[in-house]
Order: C-alpha cells, then structure tokens, then sequence
C-alpha cells in the first residue's frame, strides 16, 4: 500500500510539473530566444512576485542579459510573452503596425472599477476614439491657456505654503513627494474639478484631494498585491475581485462630477476647469456627456495628473539639487524669460523655457515614470529582427517595450548615468534615435495627457525657482533604491532637501 501510496504522489507531482511547464519548449520551438530563470508556475517572475525586486529591475536584467538580440522570449507565469529590444522593432509594435497592437496588457474589470475602466489608457475601439477625443480637446493649445489660469491660483498657494515653512527660518527641510504631490493634487481638484483640493491647509483633513488620491495611488501592501496581478496576472483577479478605485473614492467622484455638472449645465459663468471644457464641448456636440463616463475622465486627472506628476517633479528636484550647476543655469533662463512678461507666468513664457524642457526631459530618460509597456497583440503578426530573428506573435501575447532599458542603454546614449540636459539642446537632441526616449509613450497611444502634465510641471518649477534654492539633504538615501511593487518608482526614505529663499 504504501508503495502505491508513494507512486501516486509521484505521479501528481510529475503531472503538476509537466502542467506547469507545459510552454517551456515554446521559444525554442520557435527559434527565438528565452531568457534565463524560468521557474515552473511562476516563469520569470518569481523575484518580483515576492517583492524582492521591481519588475521593471527584473525586465531591465532581462534586457541586458539579450541586448546583442532584436528580442527575448520569457514566461509570464506560465504564458509566453516577448520582450522587443530594437528600436525598429519598437516602433513597429507602438507605430507602424499599431493595428495588431493597440490595446494596452492591462486589463480592469468594469465592474469591479468602472470610473477606471473608461480611462482611455485603458479602452479601445470607439469607446477609446471617444474618450481620448474628448481629452484631446480639452488639453488643446487654446484650452491649456484656459486650464494655465487654475493652475497660476495654485503656484500663488503652493508659494505661500512654502514661505510659510520658511518664515523666520534660513532654510527648511522638505520630502519632495509631500511637497509637490500637495500642487499637483491641488491642481488636479482645480484645474479638473473647479474645487479646492484643501492641499496646502495647516490642518490637512482627511476630505482633502491629496488624501483621497493617496488611497488610489500610495504604497501599501494592497496596493502593491493589485498591481502585481492587475500588470503580470490578471486572470487571477476574477478570484480574488479586488477593485483599483476604493468604494468611497468611487463615491466621491461620481457625487462630484454629477453635482459640478448639473450646475454649470444651468448656470452661464465661464470657468477655467476641465469640467467647463466638456460643458462647452455637450453645447457642441449637442448631447448630455453620461456622468458614469465624464467621471472616468475626470477621474484621469486624478491617476494621471497627480501622482505621476508629481513623482516626476520629486526626481527633477532631486537631480536639480545635486547639480546645483544646472540648477543655476534653470533659474536664469526663468527669470530672464519672465523678465520679458513683466514677472507673468504666461503660456507664452512657459513655451520659451527651453533649457527647462531640457531638464524635465532629462530626468525622465534617467527615471521615467512608465518604466515599461505591456501592448497586447489583437491580430496575428510578424516580427522581424534586423539580427535575422522572425517570430510569428498570435493574438492575445504581451509585448513587452522595456522603456527605463532603453533609455539607460550606452549604445544610444553617451555616459548615460550622468544627467546632462544638453542632450536635449537643439543641437543635439536631433542625434537621439527614434523609439530609445518614450516617458510618454508613443503612436496613437502616446499620453493624451502629456501636453497638460509638461505645463503644470513647467509652472511650478518656474515658481520654485524664481524665488528659491534647492540643497540635497543627507536624509535622501544615495544611491536610489527603489521600493519594489509600486505603481510608479518610488525612492526607499524618500527625496529630502533643503529650500532656501533667495
């Protein structure tokens, strides 16, 4: 008995095993290369499952283990997925066949999260042409001067918050994150809400938009399970349910669309607010928006205005703070620039502070806040290598584009641990190749939100700047460590520094 006992557990173990490694021959079937490390059940992802490192780490020791290759085979759990590597190929899967690849690998059950499902980020067909048509108008040139307006009232609040915790004080010590993330939350319940966010009061309640965003968006061990399963294991959420948009916050936004909406649906005040632009473009169109639908994108400034903005602010600051250099030469462009408005932060000036694109740009080559992409194949394709590797993608496989890989890759990039912001000058940053620089994306999906993103960054180190300097602060952990299992890259200790008034 006990030998058929034994043989038995064997058997299941043998069948477990074989079930589990049942795609491991699929890339070299194929003739494309696999990474290393695949584990059975769990692929290549073990190390980022259990937190041990970031998956954009993971994807980025993938990329250099097979950069000498147009791509890498790997296992998502137990699914095959591909990694591109050649810029070529890059811009095959995000441009030139967009068709085969135009859905985003990450996938939100619209019952579980309806205010996220409708982000364009996330939809396709006609549902993403509407929504990111809509988008499109409202971050217009035209209307981004409208939305600069709001954003103008928050640079005199967050300027005030700052000489606040100065007064009487020689300098004074700020977590980067806590500071701007307080702006851009501060913004968003301004320039997207027509509201006030109560970012910057003395006694920050718990009702303010900083505190209703932190529960969306901060680290946390629930936060850092969901974004493991919602980007590597989606199917696995049918089981566990576990929504990306609290109840609470769900409620809250929908209540406050719905109110801001019915009001000025009746009322003939012009505002300086996204939700202005989409009373004006229903007169246009001639239709009533649905709330559910409107508050989705209203709720895009909420995921994409202000965490991601304002952890890319944190990393300017921090770069800015140890190059005290380039600092210097930022603070000169701005102020001789609003020098020619008569001290007026204008669309006009913003559009001038070149060398301040430079910056911003650079800082998001060393640290972006997408560090990779997932695309989803939706139509059978063929890719091709210019090192002779084909592979024949079939519908349903993740592409994976390993941004944050490319941007630090010495092939195309001289130097590229060193933050130099004349790679971007005018005469230079024509050199860049195509497809190695993607912070925002790129082809038809590239961020829709860009455009507003770059202005209220821009303003607000306009406002920092002018008035004030920034020093590195011992309590900032150098060199960076990133704390695995978050949405966005987040410094272990944080970003310190010291502000003094000039």
């Amino acid at each position: 008995m006990a030998i058929v006992f034994w043989t038995l557990v064997a058997g299941m173990f043998v069948a477990l095993y074989i079930f589990l490694t049942r795609n491991f021959k699929y890339w070299q079937k194929r003739g494309v290369p696999c990474a290393s490390g695949a584990l059975p059940g769990v692929g290549h992802m073990l190390s980022v499952v259990c937190f041990k490192i970031s998956y954009a780490d993971r994807f980025r020791q993938m990329y250099k283990e097979n950069k000498n290759s147009s791509m890498v085979g790997f296992y998502n759990f137990s699914s095959p997925a591909l990694m591109v590597i050649e810029p070529e190929l890059v811009k095959t899967v995000l441009q030139t066949n967009f068709a085969s690849f135009q859905e985003n690998a990450i996938h939100i059950d619209p019952d579980l999260n309806p205010l996220v499902a409708n982000n364009p980020f996330l939809t396709t067909g006609e549902k993403w042409m509407s929504g990111r048509k809509r988008l499109t108008y409202a971050f217009s040139s035209m209307r981004l001067k409208v939305l600069l307006e709001s954003v103008k009232s928050v640079c005199v609040i967050f300027e005030s918050f700052v000489d606040r915790k100065l007064d009487k004080m020689e300098r004074a010590e700020f977590e980067l994150q806590d500071l701007f993330s307080r702006y851009t939350a501060q913004v968003v319940a301004s320039a997207g809400f027509g509201v006030d966010g109560h970012c910057f009061d003395k006694e920050e309640s718990s009702a303010s938009f900083r505190n209703i965003a932190k529960k969306v968006l901060e680290p946390s061990t629930r936060n850092a399970i969901l974004f493991t399963i919602i980007t590597l294991f989606p199917g696995l959420n049918r089981i566990f349910r576990m929504s990306f948009i609290p109840k609470e916050v769900d409620r809250f936004f929908r209540k406050l669309v719905s109110d801001v909406m019915q009001k000025r649906r009746t009322e003939d005040i012009s505002r300086n607010d996204f939700l202005q632009l989409m009373v004006e473009l229903e007169r246009m169109e001639g239709d009533k928006f649905d709330i559910g639908v409107l508050a989705s994108h209203a709720t895009s400034f909420i995921i994409d205005g202000y965490d991601t903005s304002s952890r890319a602010l944190s990393f300017i600051g921090f770069q800015l703070a140890t190059h005290p250099e380039v600092q210097q030469k930022l603070r000169k462009e701005v102020v001789s620039v609003l020098s020619k408005y008569d001290g007026v932060l204008t669309y006009e000036a913003l559009k001038e502070m070149t060398y301040m694109d430079q910056v911003i740009n650079e800082s998001q080559r060393i640290m972006p806040m997408g560090e990779v992409l997932f695309k989803l194949c939706t139509a059978k394709c063929e890719l091709k290598g210019s090192d002779g590797l084909v592979c024949s993608v079939e519908p349903g496989m993740t592409i994976m584009v390993p941004v944050i890989a490319l941007q630090e890759d010495p092939r195309y990039w001289d130097k590229p641990e060193i933050f130099d912001p004349e790679r971007f000058s005018p005469d230079r940053k024509h050199n860049i190749e195509r497809f190695t620089f993607l912070p925002f994306g790129e082809g038809p999906r590239i961020c829709v939100g860009m455009r507003m993103a770059l202005l209220q960054m821009k303003a607000c180190l306009a406002v920092l700047l002018k008035k004030y300097s920034l020093e590195l602060s011992p309590r900032t952990q150098i060199p960076l460590k990133m704390i695995p299992g978050t949405f966005l890259p987040t410094p272990e200790g944080g970003l310190w520094v010291f502000i003094r008034q000039l």
